[in-house]
């Protein structure tokens, strides 16, 4: 492998997940530090027209007026508007709102507006708990959703709906809020996506042929990656079940705020950075542990955080590149790997 550049430099860490076989290549802004055992497979028999998305995600903006969170987000809008070539759209992935009240979702879709490109929304636990999604909808539309776009079916799905734990007990919407906004909270139990979204996942695929290139957004992974802390989707195995018919999957999700990759079945998942905070990595062993990205630099206050590009070629090879806000989120490298 080349030699690693200064790290001073700002630097990306990418990957192409391609049909089962995953290579990551580290790279500086103009300069590419090697690409480590570049596999060319074809994922599916369907042609793709090339093209690029973005994705922004967990903003968690409060109601303060020029909290810093609200130049983080402006700042990530500002990084997608000035992408070339621009992405065709952009992907938010959920906790636009730290406390789901209105002004926060307002605030939230006042920010995004500003992007030079149309946008497609899911919600966050943060977005929802206050009016169960009235404010939210009101601005953003529904929370389920597909559509086409150049040989591809994108998928938008609802993955933090809980069962009902607060009429019993009597709370307020603000005190349902709360247990919601906790990260490790017992009370609400596991998040999913729920019977009517799988009947409408089924439907929305039922007449797709196998060889149809799909992306499904949720803000939770559809995996299992560390429930304690709502890392996961309780039915995630029912929609791998749905959209196992298809030569190939690929999973975006918010709601972890740090660079993680994983592979189940036909399904590869990629998470996004936040605008946020970065999340420490929970005590798990990780199966791609060369995503993990250095420990972010409490002494830089966007450190960890920055927005993501991804390029899907003509075979639905993704390569998906996280665009850091400051120089130190260097990618932790080693000689490549296949999987």
């Amino acid at each position: 492998m080349s030699d690693i550049v200064d790290h001073s430099r700002r630097q990306f860490l990418s990957f192409a997940g391609k049909a089962g076989l995953t290579t990551f290549v580290a790279q500086a802004v103009g300069i590419n530090l090697g690409m480590v055992d570049i596999v060319r497979a074809q994922t599916g028999k369907r042609g793709v027209e090339p093209f690029r998305f973005a994705i922004i995600s967990d903003s968690h903006l409060y109601s303060m007026p020029d909290h810093k969170f609200d130049q983080q987000l402006a700042d990530a809008v500002a990084q997608v508007n000035a992408m070339t070539p621009l992405p065709d759209f952009v992907l938010y992935g959920g906790d636009v709102a730290q406390n789901g009240t209105e002004d926060q979702l307002v605030k939230g879709s006042k920010i995004l507006k500003d992007l030079k490109m149309p946008l497609k929304i899911i919600p966050g636990e943060h977005d929802w708990y206050l009016d169960m999604g009235d404010a939210w909808r009101g601005l953003f539309g529904d929370e389920t959703w597909s559509f086409n776009h150049k040989g591809v079916h994108f998928i938008g799905l609802n993955s933090i709906l809980v069962r009902d734990f607060w009429t019993g007990a009597g709370m307020t919407p603000l005190e349902r809020m709360t247990v919601m906004e906790m990260l490790e909270s017992p009370i609400p139990g596991p998040w999913g996506v729920h019977e009517k979204q799988l009947e409408w996942l089924a439907n929305d695929v039922k007449d797709l042929a196998p060889d149809t290139p799909i992306v499904v957004f949720t803000h939770s992974p559809l995996w299992d990656y560390y429930p304690r802390w709502n890392f996961q989707t309780s039915d995630a195995p029912e929609i791998r079940e749905i959209l196992s018919k298809f030569d190939n999957v690929m999973s975006y999700h918010g709601h972890v705020h740090q660079t993680l990759f994983n592979r189940i079945g036909n399904m590869s998942s990629v998470a996004a950075l936040s605008t946020s905070w970065p999340w420490p990595y929970p005590p798990v062993e990780l199966a791609f542990p060369e995503t993990r990205m250095n420990r972010a630099d409490p002494s830089i206050a966007t450190d960890g955080m920055g927005t993501q590009i991804i390029d899907l070629s003509g075979s639905f090879e993704g390569l998906v590149q996280y665009q850091p806000f400051e120089d130190s989120l260097t990618p932790f490298m080693r000689d490549g790997f296949k999987v």
